[in-house]
């Protein structure tokens, strides 16, 4: 897995490189304004198109900060474009990331703002977000928190996730969301079932839910949702019209709050 895994970033990175050199070829090709001669002072202007790609080729090499630029700028073009259309799906789709009936609240149900969070109960770092997220909570009594669960890191999550939801149809939702993210390791059925009894669920009800298409069909439209707005790893976060990928702190979502708040005044 982990050959495959470091095979897969080779490619992702040799892949620009691969398109530049076509693409600076062709470029030079095709410039008005270049002759080879900036490749090789030597060379006639009636150069043959083997050779003439062999000095570009040289040319770059000896120039290697000219790759890394290209590739900086044709990533940078990249994300922007994802950007775009993550900004384009969100609008189109406000209505499903902001107020879906099947993904859980927290905070204040008629707040102001409203805060969207992606996680999974098995992610270090939304774990480490948790706590912040409490916060977050008790210091702003107009925020509202919708969880989309989003489970990613394999069967323990997506179990965790439908016992989640489930959890949601007995009313107690927020105290067994916080319980998971409160134990230590792996989240297992075995501690997952363990915390359901700790916070009052009905363990059977919970086991026949969780079994319910709905729930199912609850996780797929969050992994679909997050794969349109480019949230690609856990946790990320959507708050107005603002998407935030990866862990962050209490001020930088405060910030953003706040922002939120201030376009809609």
């Amino acid at each position: 897995m982990a050959n495959r895994f470091h095979l897969r970033r080779w490619i992702r990175w040799l892949a620009p490189l691969v398109i530049l050199f076509g693409a600076a070829v062709a470029w030079f090709a095709f410039d008005p304004g270049f002759h080879p001669r900036a490749v090789a002072p030597t060379a006639s202007t009636d150069v043959p198109q083997d050779e003439f790609e062999k000095r570009v080729g040289a040319y770059l090499l000896d120039h290697p900060e000219v790759i890394i630029q290209a590739v900086n700028r044709y990533e940078s073009k990249q994300a922007a474009q994802r950007e775009t259309e993550a900004q384009v799906v969100l609008k189109a789709r406000a209505e499903e990331v902001f107020r879906d009936k099947a993904s859980p609240i927290a905070g204040n149900p008629t707040g102001d703002a409203t805060l969207v969070e992606f996680f999974d109960y098995n992610c270090p770092y939304c774990r480490k977000m948790a706590s912040i997220m409490e916060k977050l909570i008790g210091a702003d009594p107009q925020l509202r928190v919708v969880y989309k669960e989003f489970p990613i890191l394999g069967p323990n999550s997506v179990f965790a996730a439908k016992a989640a939801l489930a959890a949601n149809e007995q009313g107690k939702y927020v105290p067994f969301h916080d319980g998971l993210f409160q134990l230590r390791g792996a989240t297992e059925p075995d501690a997952v079932m363990e915390v359901a009894g700790k916070v009052g669920l009905d363990i059977e009800r919970l086991k026949s839910d969780m079994k319910q298409p709905a729930i199912q069909a609850a996780l797929e439209k969050n992994l679909a949702l997050a794969q349109a707005l480019r949230i690609n790893g856990t946790p990320g976060f959507v708050i107005g019209d603002q998407i935030l990928r990866g862990a962050t702190d209490l001020t930088a979502l405060q910030k953003l709050i706040r922002a939120s708040r201030d376009k809609h005044q």
